[in-house]
């Protein structure tokens, strides 16, 4: 069975179906909760930077494994 979810799109994936979508908004449910999280105990902007950047690096690079093999792949 082969799924669809994303449409390739340059660098980028776009959503072409619900699951994609709704991936997507988990993505940033989970990077703004993240944020909000540490902001809050955070001196610096420096600070707040340094501790979002593994967890926003790790949720995007996941979201773009699922989109690059759940998009048709183009030759």
């Amino acid at each position: 069975m082969k799924t669809n979810w994303f449409k390739k799109s340059g660098w980028f994936y776009i959503p072409s179906s619900i699951i994609g979508v709704v991936l997507i908004l988990l993505t940033l449910a989970f990077c703004v909760t993240v944020f909000i999280a540490v902001d809050r105990n955070s001196h610096s902007i420096s600070d707040t930077l340094y501790e979002v950047f593994p967890y926003f690096v790790s949720a995007l690079t996941i979201l773009f494994w699922i989109a690059g093999n759940t998009s048709p792949k183009t030759t």
